[in-house]
């Protein structure tokens, strides 16, 4: 049996939300098959206050063992580093004292979203709460955690970067964790799972041919791509949302709203809207991720000449208006 503990802190709860999204099976079938039992959920359990704090010294007094504990939303450390902006109901503990007791109770430590990884939106601004990732501070290795920590079972904090995250991203992990299939090699330089940061959101993006011509959507809900005018990070976002889509059919840009990179640290500190693009001398600050700006530059003038029509006409349309057809003068 592999023991999960999941405990919520300084976050909306969306990540959980997704995680009951999961289908095909859903997710308490994926965790039997995997022989995960889930010990305590905030939102899913049934215990009792009393309960689950016995719980919690049952697994200090090591009578009971967990293999991963999961941290949804981020560490709040304030005020002055004591937590107490965030105790533990019915404890006088706070979270941040609780969670630097159970990660070296856990042989994984997890965190579900990018609030738990780096701090996320609840970090965003000033911070009053002086908000926090388990293991990193933004894109600043350390948070809770110093950046050398390791868990019992010689892992760092496994970031399951998100907001929110699909729930396939977490059910795999821990499913990968639970049986014994997890390396540290499977992890990048980030810590999150490969198995989804090893893509780009722009692979499988149904608006690749509108990329390719550069015919660019102006306003939220055109059809065309959304990199040149509305913000859109795809080419730059490590997440597979457009291979592995959401419910079975659905991602961000299938949804008419721009990629905003919210698997990466610091998404949310952004000093323009998520849905303008920053652009130098009509360039766009932000081009994919493996290419020279000189070669993008060159290659988008080149698409722009090419661009067919039906492409310039439906970009900018709410619905395709010109649909494929045999080009003129040829047979």
């Amino acid at each position: 049996m592999f023991n999960i503990l999941w405990l919520q802190s300084g976050g909306c709860g969306g990540c959980s939300m997704s995680l009951l999204n999961a289908e095909s099976p859903t997710v308490m079938t994926r965790f039997k098959s995997a022989n995960i039992n889930l010990l305590w959920h905030p939102s899913l359990s049934e215990a009792s206050t009393d309960e689950f704090i016995q719980l919690l010294a049952d697994i200090l007094a090591d009578k009971i063992h967990i293999d991963a504990l999961c941290l949804e939303g981020s560490v709040i450390q304030g005020p002055n580093k004591t937590g107490r902006f965030h105790v533990l109901a019915g404890t006088g503990q706070s979270m941040m004292s609780w969670l630097t007791q159970l990660t070296e109770k856990a042989n994984y430590t997890v965190a579900v979203g990018s609030c738990a990884a780096f701090g996320g939106i609840t970090s965003a601004g000033n911070n009053p709460s002086d908000a926090c990732g388990l293991q990193y501070q933004g894109k600043i290795a350390g948070g809770l955690l110093n950046s050398e920590w390791l868990s019992p079972a010689g892992f760092p904090v496994i970031n399951i970067a998100g907001c929110p995250t699909h729930p396939e991203w977490v059910t795999d992990t821990l499913m990968q964790l639970a049986l014994g299939d997890l390396q540290r090699s499977d992890l990048d330089e980030l810590n999150r799972p490969r198995a989804y940061t090893d893509h780009l959101v722009h692979h499988g993006c149904a608006r690749n041919e509108y990329y390719e011509y550069k015919a660019s959507a102006i306003n939220l809900g055109d059809l065309g791509c959304m990199m040149e005018h509305k913000g859109c990070v795809g080419t730059q976002a490590r997440a597979d949302c457009n291979i592995r889509p959401w419910n079975g059919g659905g991602s961000c840009l299938k949804g008419g709203y721009p990629c905003v990179n919210c698997t990466a640290p610091e998404f949310e500190q952004l000093t323009h809207s998520f849905t303008e693009t920053p652009k130098i001398a009509g360039i766009p600050v932000g081009l994919p991720t493996d290419m020279p700006k000189a070669w993008f530059v060159a290659l988008a003038s080149l698409s722009k000449a090419a661009t067919p029509k039906r492409l310039k006409d439906n970009a900018v349309a709410k619905q395709i208006i010109s649909p494929p057809g045999k080009p003129r003068g040829r047979l």
